[in-house]
């Protein structure tokens, strides 16, 4: 028996392949197993083709698998344009309708192999769809507990009445006979059932945010971010906070930071593209000190590029978007159970400090759903500082103090009112061409960000070794699995999760990798974005490497290992 199996459901749009994927990893999660799903899909609108690559196992899980074992074609329509994503090899087999016609050569030619699977005929004799008999073969394959598999139909079509229920029922059936004359050895040890969260970083990302006092989101649609605002909307009511669906980017943000200034913890959430509309707020929200976090859920770039694969080139643009010098703090989750976490504590810096904070998710974690062990960290909850024990002439809103956080009162409080300047102003906040005035509020915005103490959230390292791998966001968990791997074979291999890109934490990374003959810089872009942040700054020794490809075809713990080793 098995530790872990991968699996892909794979069609054209609409066939039901990210149905029959997700509704297997919940029976998955309900048969004790942990589980990743990556959902594939054309940037069209409607149709197109879609994919949905399963893997579970035992243990928990930290990457997309090097290989899939099975692939099951609900068609051949477009199917052949993910084979770079779904690796497979002589030892897997394919599961397709031979009325559907011939596989696409992409597929034949990795060598599995070919198994016939009446998909249409067996959904035509019990009156079922296709997509059901998928998932009765996959999981007869996988042995998951048919009871664990039956419940999540009915949490998933519950509300279409019993017809529906049985119909699925009858075509799950349908597929785990047919799938017992096939010769296979995907059949899993059995699973540990526990509490367990079922979700995805998107989902998680909402979640932070909740938790850490957002009451205000404001965001245009846009692919893979949508989610977000799609979860967080009918659960701001329920906390007293509002959801906006502005009109564009521009106006999203401009909405957040006015409710902002206005005494309201909020957000604005996009991608790429509409990040670099955002960038002209962005410079307002840091130079008058307004608080907000900004979630960029990356996806490939530049322009529109590949809406629904995943890419972390928006580094760059996360950094330095905006003219002029603006400090900022950049925070990027390690796995989705980070997300929320991550999140949270963005909220609280950006109150605490006063400034704009990113959070930099990808489409590999925000898209992604899994089964993991239910988050139990937290972060320490920090406020804004809205008191002050000056008043009219003697208030002003920008004065210096010890940690250069100056008190910002709600709007309308008597003695109190100030400006909220983008132009270089005084202590008062009016408009001034001053010099003096102009430096001190550089030096301010910059030393707040770079003296304040962000404890442990700046990352965390794992392992021990004298070879060292530095890497952020999604490609933190290929790389964990990469360096498990190499450890098994004796090599010794540390590991520095990075969630705190800007301000750099220099003091942390230098502990991190002293005594290192070897520090290697991973990440999922074209140019080595992180890799010469760093460098640039001095942060790592001259003689580090970068291992940088973009996306979209994701990062597999093999690759990495075989690059190390």
């Amino acid at each position: 028996m098995r530790s872990s199996i991968a699996i892909c459901f794979a069609g054209s749009g609409g066939a039901g392949a990210i149905t029959a994927g997700s509704t297997f990893l919940q029976a998955a999660a309900r048969a004790g197993y942990y589980g990743l799903m990556t959902k594939l899909s054309g940037a069209q609108v409607r149709g197109g083709e879609a994919a949905a690559l399963v893997e579970i196992g035992v243990e928990p899980l930290d990457a997309q698998p090097d290989r899939f074992d099975v692939l099951i074609a609900l068609d051949w329509d477009n199917v052949g344009k993910f084979a770079p994503e779904v690796p497979m090899d002589s030892a897997s087999i394919v599961l397709a309708d031979p009325a559907a016609g011939k596989p696409a050569e992409a597929i034949i030619a990795t060598g599995a192999r070919l198994v016939d699977f009446p998909l249409a005929q067996l959904a035509s004799d019990v009156k079922g769809r296709g997509n059901m008999i998928a998932l009765g073969a996959a999981a007869a394959l996988a042995g998951i507990d048919s009871g664990a598999v039956e419940q999540s139909i009915r949490d998933l079509i519950g509300a279409k009445g019993e017809a529906a229920i049985a119909a699925s029922l009858a075509a799950v059936a349908a597929g785990a006979e047919a799938a017992q004359s096939i010769d296979s050895d995907i059949r899993l040890r059995p699973g540990h059932p526990g509490r367990r969260w079922f979700g995805s970083g998107n989902e998680a990302i909402g979640l932070g945010a909740l938790r850490g006092g957002v009451r205000f989101v404001a965001a245009y649609p846009i692919t893979p971010a949508t989610e977000i605002t799609e979860w967080l909307a009918p659960r701001m009511g329920a906390v007293g906070g509002r959801a906006m669906l502005a009109e564009d980017e521009i106006a999203a943000i401009n909405m957040a930071v006015g409710a902002s200034f206005g005494g309201v913890p909020s957000m604005t959430v996009t991608s790429g593209p509409g990040l670099s509309l955002k960038v002209e707020t962005i410079g307002l929200a840091i130079s008058a000190e307004i608080p907000l976090v900004i979630v960029d859920v990356m996806r490939v770039g530049p322009s529109t590029g590949i809406p629904t694969k995943s890419d972390q080139g928006d580094l760059d643009l996360a950094l330095t978007g905006t003219h002029g010098d603006a400090p900022r703090i950049v925070l990027a989750p390690m796995s989705i159970a980070d997300c929320a976490l991550t999140t949270e504590r963005a909220v609280h810096l950006a109150e605490a400090l006063q400034t704009p904070v990113f959070v930099l998710s990808d489409q590999s974690l925000g898209q992604t759903q899994t089964i993991i062990d239910e988050p139990t960290r937290r972060a320490e909850p920090m406020t804004r500082a809205m008191e002050s024990d000056k008043s009219g002439a003697d208030f002003r809103r920008y004065q210096p103090t010890a940690d250069n956080v100056s008190p910002m009162p709600a709007p309308g409080v008597e003695g109190r009112q100030w400006v909220a300047e983008g132009l270089s102003h005084d202590e008062f906040g009016h408009p001034s061409n001053a010099a003096r005035f102009h430096v001190a509020g550089l030096n301010k915005r910059r030393d707040k960000l770079e003296n304040h103490d962000y404890g442990d959230i700046w990352g965390e390292v794992t392992g021990e070794g004298e070879t060292v791998i530095v890497a952020f966001g999604s490609s933190v968990g290929p790389v964990k699995e990469a360096a498990r791997r190499l450890r098994e074979q004796d090599v010794a291999i540390k590991v520095v999760g990075l969630r705190l890109l800007a301000p750099i934490p220099k003091k942390q990374i230098a502990d991190a990798i002293e005594g290192a003959r070897r520090v290697i810089v991973v990440e999922q872009n074209h140019t080595g974005q992180l890799y010469r942040h760093l460098l640039g700054a001095k942060a790592l020794p001259a003689e580090a490497e970068s291992l940088a490809r973009p996306g979209p075809a994701p990062f597999r713990p093999g690759e990495i290992a075989a690059h190390i080793a």
